[in-house]
C-alpha cells in the first residue's frame, strides 16, 4: 500500500489545548503533518488519513528540543475554527 506525508502550518492567535498534548499551547505557527494511505481498488486515486502530528514547540519558539506528538484531527480542526471565531 502506497503512502504519504503532506505538510501543513496551523496559525492559531490565542492559546489553545489539543488532547494528547499536555496543558495549554502558547499562540503561534505550528507544523502539522498529515499522514495518508492510497485506497486500494479504485478507479480513481483516493487516499485516506491515518494520522496526525505536531511539532512543539511552535515554528517561533526557539528551543534546542523538539518533539513529534500525535493528535487528531478533528480536534485540531476544531481548535482552529474556535481560535477564528475567538479573533473575528
Amino acid at each position: 500500500m502506497s503512502a504519504r506525508t503532506t505538510h501543513s502550518i496551523a496559525h492559531f492567535t490565542a492559546p489553545f489545548v489539543l488532547g494528547g498534548v499536555e496543558g495549554q499551547l502558547p499562540a503561534g505557527d505550528y507544523d502539522i503533518d498529515h499522514d495518508d494511505e492510497l485506497i486500494d481498488g479504485l478507479s480513481w486515486l483516493a487516499w485516506r488519513r491515518v494520522a496526525t502530528f505536531i511539532h512543539l514547540p511552535a515554528r517561533t519558539m526557539r528551543n534546542p528540543t523538539s518533539q513529534l506528538v500525535a493528535i487528531d484531527q478533528t480536534e485540531l480542526e476544531a481548535a482552529l475554527t474556535r481560535d477564528r471565531e475567538n479573533a473575528a
